[in-house]
């Protein structure tokens, strides 16, 4: 586990497992938490790291159902849960039956526990394309949906201020794109393109290292090749 500072006031959390990142934005006056971990255990430790950093109150956003992204959010309650207004469908819909999945599949490492035992929390704030958000100082952030691509409710984190983009799945560094049967891919890489034209210096990946513009078009361009 490693903080990474990308610019002033903006991070990325790395952890081992599942070769996962998350994110933080801090302004003056509150803070955007990106992404929540893969259960409660795991979000109360993203909380902990969070608060050697600030104290700031918070404010959560999902970028999309999967179950590693947002199983942790009751490690941070209460406060303000944004997602795409599709992401609350999906986690109604499949929240329960991708745990029941994950925990099988993690059957015998103490992951599988943390998860069955982790609370489902659905988002109380919605988006349909984007949204800005004040987090004081005169720092904005644009959450923003693209189109339908690793599902059809990303959503990606845009601090323009800071030339950062998190990206959620959209964008995976050390393996490649994870096409489930969720996924829209041929449509994928327009909303890369999407991304791509806010032109951002750093991408920061759901699993992986940051990246910049380049990786980004290179992956829209094997998307579109496959």
């Amino acid at each position: 586990m490693t903080w990474l500072e990308l610019a002033d006031g903006v991070h990325a959390r790395r952890y081992e497992h599942l070769d996962q990142t998350l994110g933080l934005v801090v302004g003056a006056e509150r803070c955007l938490v990106i992404d929540t971990g893969c259960d409660e255990v795991h979000g109360a430790a993203f909380a902990a790291e969070i608060r050697e950093i600030t104290a700031l109150p918070w404010v959560v956003v999902i970028t999309h159902a999967h179950f590693d992204h947002h199983f942790g959010t009751a490690a941070f309650l209460p406060c303000p849960v944004w997602a795409h207004e599709r992401c609350r469908d999906a986690l109604i819909r499949e929240g329960e039956s991708d745990r029941a999945a994950w925990v099988r599949r993690l059957a015998g490492q103490p992951e599988a526990e943390r998860l069955a035992a982790a609370r489902l929390v659905l988002p109380d704030h919605l988006l349909t394309h984007s949204v800005q958000l004040d987090l004081g100082g005169g720092r904005s952030v644009e959450l923003v949906h693209p189109g339908v691509a690793h599902t059809d409710h990303d959503v990606a984190v845009h601090v323009p201020d800071a030339g950062v983009l998190f990206a959620g799945d959209l964008v995976e560094q050390g393996a490649p794109p994870s096409i489930g049967p969720d996924a829209h891919p041929a449509h994928w890489p327009s909303a890369l393109g999407r991304l791509l034209a806010l032109e951002p210096a750093t991408i920061v990946p759901g699993h992986g290292d940051p990246v910049g513009p380049d990786f980004v078009a290179a992956q829209r361009d094997e998307l579109s090749r496959s």
